[in-house]
This record gives structure tokens, sequence and C-alpha cells, in this order.
């Protein structure tokens, strides 16, 4: 989340205008986050979230966001539902750029998740892709392994400006990565973006999912390398291999994993790796002037993909027999 795009007082009540909330009384920009613009918006009914969408999001692709979370929402998957105006319509226009109206969800995020935590978004994840089985949309991954090539290339020259060798490290790990990625693993609707920032808790409970706007059909098991990443290093980089075992259990207790899958387990962490590393990286290089955004350091991820590299099997990740 983030905020490029300022909204006007006039064009917000005239926006809210097509729905049944009532008018603005508090209009906040969320500063987390790289993607879009979103702002805590509180009406006379409560509190929600707006999100203008930029960036990679393709607008094409916002009925699929869209319908879901209203899909998951109605298969017990706590997440944000999108408002609907009066017309009936999920998406409108605000400042120029698509724009719509959720749910918000109460909850806190963990700084530091522990191995409890980890079985908690395991699990989660698991029902999250059982109950998205039966999705009519589909998306393809827009951000998959035949992107990394063409998202590298424009800002290859400059990589070297942050760590000298990166543009060779990565060209290297490409190469690799598109020799060796896997093929024929069970697919389905992945969210591809599940972070510690992207999931609420309440207690010792994960209560809510949010920011669904890369969520798309590839490897379920390529989720779990995801969030392989995103849940189990501790901010200096050291792996934690309890909190990756605690995810995986939980996860295959409802959704057990095949032995490809299992086996395919490194190579699939090593391209999430990749993957936020060159996000990030472009993010680093292209932040637009003025934008109230805070660019994440595309070293962390090229920290992690180093250690990766070195893993022998999934054994090693915490992913038994």
């Amino acid at each position: 989340m983030a905020v490029y795009t300022e909204v006007s007082q006039t064009d917000l009540a005239a926006f809210l205008a097509e729905y049944d909330i009532g008018p603005a009384r508090a209009l906040k920009g969320i500063a987390e986050g790289v993607e879009n613009s979103n702002f805590l918006l509180t009406t006379p009914v409560g509190a929600f979230i707006l999100t203008l969408y930029e960036k990679r999001v393709d607008e094409e692709s916002l009925p699929f966001f869209l319908g879901l979370m209203n899909h998951l929402a109605a298969r017990k998957i706590t997440c944000p539902e999108p408002v609907r105006m009066r017309s009936g319509a999920a998406l409108g226009r605000l400042m120029g750029r698509p724009a719509a109206i959720v749910t918000f969800l109460e909850g806190v995020c963990r700084d530091r998740p522990s191995s409890a935590d980890c079985a908690e978004l395991g699990a989660t994840l698991a029902r999250l892709h059982l109950a998205a089985a039966d999705f009519k949309g589909a998306r393809a991954n827009a951000l998959g392994v035949e992107a990394w090539g063409p998202l590298f290339a424009p800002v290859a020259a400059r990589a070297d400006g942050l760590r000298p060798g990166l543009k060779a490290a990565v060209s290297s790990e490409l190469a690799f990565l598109e020799a060796n990625w896997p093929s024929g693993l069970p697919r389905g609707i992945i969210h591809a973006d599940l972070f510690p920032d992207n999931a609420l808790f309440l207690g010792d409970l994960l209560s809510g999912v949010i920011d669904f706007y890369f969520a798309c059909v590839d490897f379920l098991a390529y989720d779990l390398a995801i969030c392989l990443n995103a849940w189990c290093f501790e901010p200096d980089g050291a792996f934690d291999v309890s909190r990756a075992r605690a995810m995986f259990e939980a996860y295959r207790a409802l959704r057990p994993l095949t032995g490809e899958e299992a086996a395919a387990l490194p190579t699939l962490a090593r391209g999430a790796a990749l993957r936020f590393a060159l996000t990030r990286l472009v993010d680093w290089l292209n932040v637009p002037p003025g934008a109230l955004v805070t660019p994440k350091n595309p070293l962390e991820y090229v920290g992690k993909l180093e250690f990766l590299q070195r893993v022998c099997g999934a054994r090693e990740l915490g992913l038994g027999a």
C-alpha cells in the first residue's frame, strides 16, 4: 500500500455519492507498500479502505480480484469484501484512476512472526487454496518466471550501483531458473503476496487476509515458497527452520503436497526470492517524485536468495517426509 495520487474533497464527495455509506468523515493515506494509492476512509456507517489502482495493476484484472474476494468471503475466508455502488458496480473511477471501496478488517500484523503464527499462516493458506478451487475466474501470473527477464532488463545497467556485481548475480540466477523451473505441478488460485503485513491477527489467531491484487493462477506450492521467504527469515537474514516446519505441517494437514511439489520447493523458493528482489529493485530505482511511499530494499531478498542457492533439498527448509 502507498499513496501516489492525492484525492480532492470535491472529487471524493462526488465518488461517495454513488454509494450508500454516507459522506466522508475522514480520509487518511496509508504509506506502507509500493503498489496502489490506499486510504483509510471513515464514514457515518464505519471504516473502509479506498484504493486507487496504479502501476502494475492491470485494470482489466480488477473484476477478477474483486470477484475473488467475494468468492472467498462467501466460503468463510475472512478477507475484505467490495462495497457496491447503488448501480451494483464494485469498481468506479476517482481522480482519473480505477477505484474501489472494500470493508475494513480488524486486526494487527505481526512484525516478528512466531512458529505459532506461521502455523496459523500455513493453515489459512491451505484453506484459501481449497476455497478458491471452484472460483470461475482466471488470471495468468503477470510476474511469473517468464516476466523476470523483461522486468530486469530496463534496470540491469543500474543494478551495480546498489551493490557491485548485482547485475551478473541476477543474470546468472535468471538463467538458472529459466532452465530449471518446474512444470506439471498442481495449479490453482494463489494469493502471491501473502506477507506478514497482509495477514491480520486478533490474539493468537490469524483473523483475516488482505491485499489480493497479485492473485493469479500458478503453482499452489509457489504460494508456499513466497510465504517461506516472507515469514521464515529473521531481520538479520538468518533462516528459522522451526517457523518453516510449523508452516508446512499446518498447510499439509489440510492440503497434502505431492512428492513433485516437495522436490520443487527449493527451486520455487529461489524463484520467489528473485521475483521480489526484482520488483523491489525496480521500485527502488523508480520512485515517482513526491510520492508518499517507502520503497523496500531489494538487498533483503538478494540475501534470502543467496541462502536458498546453498540449499540442497526441501528437508533443509523444514519440509519433512
